[in-house]
């Protein structure tokens, strides 16, 4: 008998894309999109039930085991590193996680280089590879305004356009990582629901395929 997977969303706009392309793959469950309060949404035919979460909190219901299957950006599993296996690029959500600072700014390694951001691991992990003495300050919002007001001399933030930070005067410089979505596992359940899992890993690969 198939097992039911459980599938968590990352509300917004990417949520929706990366439903879409479950549903090209054969896994599909149209009240998803429905506008409407409703957070869970089953189709036992498909063998799928997803259920809508922050972006941010996908990583923790499907480490949880509250989800088999749950799609996260690459900055939340660099930031937090969830104990979950992390199976496909779905390349879509693409950015990237930056070092941005004033136009014109020039690193005095002579001084200690203070950083805001809110992917405080990241810029830690990437300026410890470079021997590089900082220090972080720890912001959740608007964090291209530290180094505008002098609280810090550069910002490690996630970069889409770059209109935000041209539009204050600030500039990125330095490429971290690249960013995209990617369609992660519960551990436990890449065991137990693994044929279930793999049939869904096929058609999503087949949809990445296609993006590429």
């Amino acid at each position: 008998m198939k097992k039911m997977l459980q599938i968590a969303l990352p509300k917004g706009r990417l949520g929706e894309k990366v439903y879409k392309m479950f549903e090209a793959a054969g896994f599909s469950c149209p009240e998803v999109l429905d506008d409407t309060r409703k957070l869970i949404f089953e189709n036992e035919e498909a063998g799928v039930r997803y259920f809508w979460v922050k972006p941010s909190d996908v990583a923790i219901y499907v480490e949880r085991g509250a989800a088999d299957l749950g799609v996260a950006g690459k900055d939340i599993l660099l930031e937090y590193e969830p104990e979950v296996f992390e199976l496909l690029d779905l390349n879509v959500g693409k950015c990237r996680m930056a070092v941005a600072g004033p136009k014109g700014f020039r690193d005095n390694t002579e001084n200690t280089l203070r950083v805001a951001t809110k992917f405080t691991n990241i810029a830690n992990t990437y300026y410890r590879s470079l021997g590089r003495d900082i220090d972080i300050i720890h912001l959740n919002g608007s964090i291209e305004l530290a180094p505008i007001l002098g609280l810090s001399d550069v910002i490690v933030d996630i970069v889409e356009t770059g209109t935000t930070l041209l539009e204050n005067d600030l500039e990125p410089f330095e490429t971290i990582v690249p960013i995209s979505a990617r369609l992660i596992a519960n551990r436990s359940s890449y065991q137990f629901k693994n044929e279930e899992i793999n049939a869904v890993l096929k058609g999503l690969k087949a949809q990445t395929e296609a993006l590429k």
